[in-house]
């Protein structure tokens, strides 16, 4: 079957949903650990659960971000090409990183939470 003529099945957008999800996931309890130590300098133990809860939260509106971005995809195309998938995903994590900062800075680790 040529390239061009190929089809693409629902398991494959669905295999694109869950590897985006463990990408995430993967990245999300790490993420706010470092983002807590390194970038708002708060290294007590005091909230750290609290602290990753509201990370997960976090990963949670950048997962909604990234997995709505991708199913609007393939609601508009069903097929979408690699390339076109792949530039979606780049687009909609840049978004979400900046969302994901701002809820950090502002939510999780906001200014009652930081050392003085």
């Amino acid at each position: 079957m040529c390239p061009q003529t190929r089809r693409i099945s629902p398991a494959s957008a669905a295999g694109a949903q869950a590897a985006n999800l463990i990408a995430l996931l993967v990245t999300a309890v790490a993420n706010t650990a470092l983002n807590r130590r390194l970038t708002f300098g708060i290294r007590s133990t005091g909230r750290l659960w609290l602290h990753q809860a509201q990370g997960l939260a976090v990963f949670a509106a950048s997962l909604g971000l990234t997995g709505g971005s991708l199913a609007l995809l393939h609601t508009v195309d069903d097929a979408p090409a690699r390339p076109l998938e792949l530039g979606v995903l780049v687009a909609a994590n840049l978004a979400a990183t900046c969302l994901r900062f701002l809820l950090l800075r502002t939510w999780v680790f906001g200014p009652q939470q930081r050392p003085r």
